[in-house]
């Protein structure tokens, strides 16, 4: 299970958003390169870092910063928000990020991803929230009455690099994972699935775990990081003992009688 720290960009500082609302904004820093390297430092193995004026404009407000934090880091990262073109796409990719996010396209231009899939192997990843199961887009302002597991589904064989299944309801409160949504999108798709949203502490990392054999590869870590309930060396420290200490357990996460 790989802990991946989360970067939210919003006019070049790091914040977090509460459920998505960008009128209850926290902010955590002004300096994301230095942010970045401090993850790197502490064992990161990959970054991800979400444009938030992006994914509320369509516009790269802040691509200096993502091209510094990539010069910076010899970690690979991954980048989401406002990617709604190929040109985009491409262009992000060349300045060096190693995986690009698309989410308002994968519902609103299937086949963009599937173009992009093919020219770019195991370099897009989709990332899919939803709202009580339901797709939202455009920065989590626009419902949709898509399931978020058959936008999933539509994407199997791809060569997608990853699923980033984020739910909406818990992201930013530290109230836990929806292991229940997270194990209905690792049931609908081979690729493998990134969790996001609501890690508040090592036991709700530890509580990912069972999920693993399933599908589950990776969690996303942002709000708990900075307000320090979650410490990145400790997480990684108890993360790899947790997961050989009972390896009969049930993927479904029932303890063996």
């Amino acid at each position: 299970m790989q802990i991946i720290p989360a970067i939210d960009l919003l006019q070049g500082s790091c914040v977090r958003l509460h459920q998505g609302d960008y009128d209850r904004v926290t902010r955590f820093g002004d300096d994301p390169v230095d942010q970045a390297l401090q993850w790197q430092a502490q064992g990161a193995e990959r970054l991800h870092l979400v444009d938030l004026d992006g994914a509320r404009s369509g516009e790269p407000v802040n691509d200096a910063v993502v091209k510094a934090i990539t010069a910076a880091l010899d970690i690979p990262v991954q980048l989401g928000g406002g990617v709604r073109s190929a040109e985009r796409a491409e262009a992000l990719l060349q300045v060096g990020l190693d995986r690009v996010i698309l989410g308002t396209v994968a519902i609103e231009q299937p086949q963009l991803v599937a173009e992009l899939a093919s020219r770019h192997p195991d370099k897009i990843v989709v990332g899919i929230d939803a709202r009580d199961g339901r797709v939202a887009t455009r920065g989590w302002i626009t419902e949709t009455k898509t399931e978020a597991t058959a936008l999933a589904q539509q994407f199997e064989g791809l060569g997608l690099a990853a699923i980033i299944s984020t739910d909406i309801a818990t992201d930013g409160t530290l109230a836990g994972p929806n292991l229940d949504a997270l194990r209905a999108m690792a049931g609908a798709s081979s690729t493998p699935v990134i969790a996001s949203g609501g890690i508040g502490s090592v036991a709700d990392l530890l509580s990912l775990l069972p999920l693993e054999p399933l599908g589950v590869q990776g969690v996303i870590v942002g709000r708990a990081l900075y307000d320090g309930t979650v410490v990145l060396k400790e997480a990684l420290e108890a993360i790899g003992p947790a997961r050989l200490q009972d390896p009969s357990a049930d993927p479904n996460g029932n303890t063996p009688c």
